[in-house]
Order: structure tokens, then sequence, then C-alpha cells
């Protein structure tokens, strides 16, 4: 992994370019909702058909309609930051429609992705808002063998990266469990959504049987849930990202030194909206999706800044289990039981 390198004169003059690219662009953002839903429904229709031919080759295709359902969240998400087009009701309408095929519920869960982008990487008791919870060596170090323990099967790789996931999208994000003030909007907004996706799943499954859930958009949901969670994981729980307490926590070093910029192949980065540029996205939310990886490729700097991870290189992340103060690094488990077991 290239870590970044951050001069203080360089990371104060990344905001001022990176506002010359959010600007949305009509065209754009309507090819890409074309390019998105138009494949996603003709394979979640081709699956439907194939179901009762094989269910091998079904299950195969819904990890590709995956990668168009992340497309299409990536539009839901964008629409959240008021970024894929410059008309708010339009915004609002089109992630609505799409929280509806992702059941990530619009405008609560936008609301915590905000949150999220306004205290990334702090280290204070609101990190698990929009964020996968994480300890510091020494929160870690005063818990009981209980918590100690169940924090650990946390952060284990089938539970983060496979019932996880599962849990996020079907249960977790049906409960308004944020109690703070001023969600309240948020709170209404989400039960209303519950509701909403109730009455259009009984009518799918009324008009095309209940198979069309439980063999089409389940599966589409399951891999779209591990897919998006891993995302989110190494682009922010790398080994060398940024985590401070709230005192001293700088919100340009937080964007760059504790977002990745996931390198990945061409396809892939159109696959996932591209999401891997997420150092862009930190830096100012208010950029297309569809614009990040111009404003990355034009501006040399951001190949110097960067916290550049390849896919093989994003494997170790699965590690990385407690923030280390002392050494301002990601660590595992292993690790910890080695160098502080004793202390």
């Amino acid at each position: 992994m290239q870590q970044a390198t951050l001069p203080p004169n360089i990371l104060q003059q990344l905001p001022t370019i990176v506002k010359a690219y959010q600007l949305p662009n009509p065209k754009k953002a309507t090819i890409q909702i074309l390019n998105s839903f138009i494949p996603f429904v003709g394979i979640w229709v081709a699956m439907y058909f194939l179901k009762d031919v094989s269910i091998g080759l079904t299950l195969g295709l819904a990890v590709v309609n995956a990668f168009f359902l992340v497309r299409i969240f990536i539009i839901q998400h964008d629409c959240g930051h008021q970024s894929f087009t410059a008309n708010r009701k339009a915004n609002n309408i089109i992630g609505l429609l799409c929280s509806l095929v992702s059941f990530m519920p619009y405008r609560y869960w936008a609301k915590s992705h905000n949150f999220h982008h306004g205290h990334n990487g702090i280290l204070w008791e609101h990190r698990d808002i929009g964020d996968i919870n994480l300890l510091t060596v020494n929160e870690f170090k005063e818990l009981s063998f209980w918590k100690k323990f169940n924090y650990m099967v946390f952060r284990s790789a089938p539970v983060l990266f496979v019932f996880g996931p599962v849990w996020y999208i079907l249960v977790h994000s049906r409960i308004p469990s944020i109690k703070m003030n001023g969600w309240e909007h948020a709170r209404k907004a989400l039960l209303r959504h519950n509701l909403l996706l109730v009455a259009v799943y009984v009518t799918l499954a009324l008009l095309l049987g209940y198979e069309a859930l439980l063999w089409v958009h389940l599966p589409i949901l399951v891999m779209f849930g591990i897919i998006a969670v891993w995302f989110f994981y190494v682009q922010h729980q790398h080994e060398t990202t940024y985590k401070a307490w709230k005192d001293k926590w700088e919100y340009i070093r937080a964007a760059i030194q504790g977002s990745t910029y996931y390198k990945l192949p061409r396809l892939f980065h159109w696959l996932t909206g591209n999401i891997g540029y997420h150092h862009i996205h930190h830096l100012n939310p208010l950029v297309p999706n569809y614009e990040l990886a111009r404003c990355h490729h034009e501006n040399p700097v951001f190949e110097q800044v960067a916290n550049k991870i390849t896919f093989w290189q994003s494997l170790k992340c699965v590690f990385n289990k407690l923030w280390d103060e002392d050494q301002q690094r990601m660590i595992s488990f292993r690790e910890y039981f080695r160098r502080y077991k004793q202390a």
C-alpha cells in the first residue's frame, strides 16, 4: 500500500482543486440512470425466468446484478448529498426510487452518511454512526473479558463481511436507532420507507410469486450488501488511515489520509460508481460520482497524496482490528496480544 505524504501547503490547496468538479451534469446523470437501471431490470427478469431452469445460474447472475445495484445505490448516495443533479426535488425523487430497489432508506441513510462525512476519523462516542465501530488499543484493554470477546466476534471476517451486511440491510436499516436531537424527521422518513417497501414487495409477491423475492431479489441484496460493506471497510479501515480525538481532528487530513484511492481495473470502477476514488469524495461530497475519476486523473497531486491500495493489498485489511495510537496505524488482534498482552 502506498502511504500518503501530506505536506500542509499542498493539503490546503486540495479543496479549491476539487471544487471545480462539483457541478452536476444532466447528460451524464441521465446516461448513468439508463446504463444502471436497464441492465439491472434486464438481468432481474432473466433471473426470474431462469429460476425454474437452474438455481445455480440464477445465483450466478445475482452476483453480476449486485454490481448494477451498487451503481443504483451510488446514484441514491449522490442524491442524498444533493450532488447527482442540480435540482433538489429531482434528487429526492430519484433517490427514493433507488432506495426501493436497494432497501436502503433514502433520507435516514443519507443523514447518517452525511454525519459520517462530517465526523470521519473522530475518536468519540458517536463514531459508529454511519461507520463501522472501531476501538483503540487502550479502549480494548479496558474492556471486560466478555466485552473483548464480543468485539472480536463483531470484527471477525464472517460477521463483518457476510452476516453483517445481510443484517444491516434487512434488519438494522429498518430500525430508527439513532436517538440524537435533530433526527426526528429522519426517523419518521424511515418508518414511511418501511411501509412503502412492504407495499411494493407484497404487491410484487402477489403478482410474480414469493419465489421472485426468495430466488431473485434476495440474493441480489445479499451480494450487494457484501460488496458495499467491503468497499466501505477498505476505504476507511486501511492500515495507515487517520484517527484522532475531537480536539486534534483535521477535516482535510481525515479526507485524504482517512480514505483510500482503491485502484481497481476500469470496469470495476465503472461497476461501483467510481466510489474507489474515495479521497476525492471525502474532500468534497458535492462532486458527482461521474466526475470523481476525472478529478483524480486531471490533477497529478492526488497521485502524490492519496492512500493508494490495490485489490490484492486490500485483502490484508481484513486483519485490521484496532487503532494503535502509539504507532498511528491499524493492527491485528494477533499483534495486539503479542505487543500488549503483558502491558
